[in-house]
């Protein structure tokens, strides 16, 4: 292995790593977080916006002042509901909040307030939304995370590859292989544990997720065919290797599966 081959693997697992931070935390499902200030008194919070298992979400915040109590309010989303209250609970230093329990892609949009005294503080201003899911069994998830991850370090490579005209045909062939085992094979098995449906992209429904996985599918189907018949084929390798980047930089989860309660019948 030469000096620049070992340079663009470094280059790609930084790329990676990277990427994979960015839509970790930038995602729809990441935990809110932040302080407030309530009679000089500083509250930090991480509100969650994902919950896998068949029970109440409980939402804890840590609160030692005994003098401080709250509420939340909540209603599922999309939804004609009106805004439930509810008194926070308090466990030993926590106050909590029991969001009630929705089936797999069901969302409940929260919001939680302190008060001291007279004295009212949001912990946010605008509603938090939670997805509820179905748990998903480590078989299924692990290889998923592994698959996608390593898919994705090879794609970058390749782009590179195509880059520093390299030779293009194994790494496409290997970006291929993967991608398929983690997108299309773990990642709908993944999926129905999660929310009871294998496919919930085009033309069933408006899922970001399997979209992507669609698209960058494509692009990387037509470059393999191309590297087949010329191992050093450049330009449809490096555009599915931007496409699978530019596609990984699209928070995970967004426009995610979801209970339209708005809809007749689901009232």
């Amino acid at each position: 292995m030469n000096y620049k081959s070992v340079l663009f693997w470094i280059i790609a697992v930084v790329i990676t790593l990277a990427s994979a931070v960015f839509q970790r935390m930038t995602g729809p499902t990441h935990p809110a977080r932040g302080s407030v200030e309530i009679k000089d008194e500083t509250i930090r919070y991480r509100l969650i916006r994902s919950f896998p298992r068949p029970t109440d979400a409980p939402i804890s915040v840590e609160v030692e002042n005994r003098e401080i109590s709250g509420y939340f309010r909540y209603k599922r989303t999309p939804s004609f509901d009106q805004w439930s209250k509810e008194p926070l609970v308090r466990e030993e230093n926590h106050l909590v909040a029991y969001i009630p329990h929705q089936p797999p892609a069901g969302k409940v949009a929260y919001q939680i307030v302190l008060q001291k005294g007279e004295e009212e503080v949001k912990l946010t201003e605008d509603p938090i939304v939670i997805r509820f899911r179905g748990d998903v069994p480590a078989w299924a998830l692990i290889p998923h995370v592994i698959f996608m991850f390593v898919a994705m370090l090879l794609s970058t490579r390749a782009g590179l590859a195509a880059i520093g005209r390299e030779k293009t045909f194994n790494l496409a062939l290997w970006t291929v292989i993967t991608f398929v085992l983690g997108g299309l094979v773990l990642g709908p098995i993944v999926q129905k544990f999660a929310f009871d449906a294998y496919w919930t992209g085009w033309p069933f429904g408006t899922d970001l997720t399997d979209n992507k996985t669609a698209v960058a599918f494509v692009f990387w189907a037509i470059a393999l065919f191309k590297t087949w018949k010329n191992k050093y084929h450049r330009g449809w390798v490096l555009a599915a290797s931007i496409v699978l980047l530019l596609i990984y930089l699209i928070p995970h989860s967004l426009m995610g599966s979801e209970i339209d309660w708005t809809q007749e019948g689901l009232e």
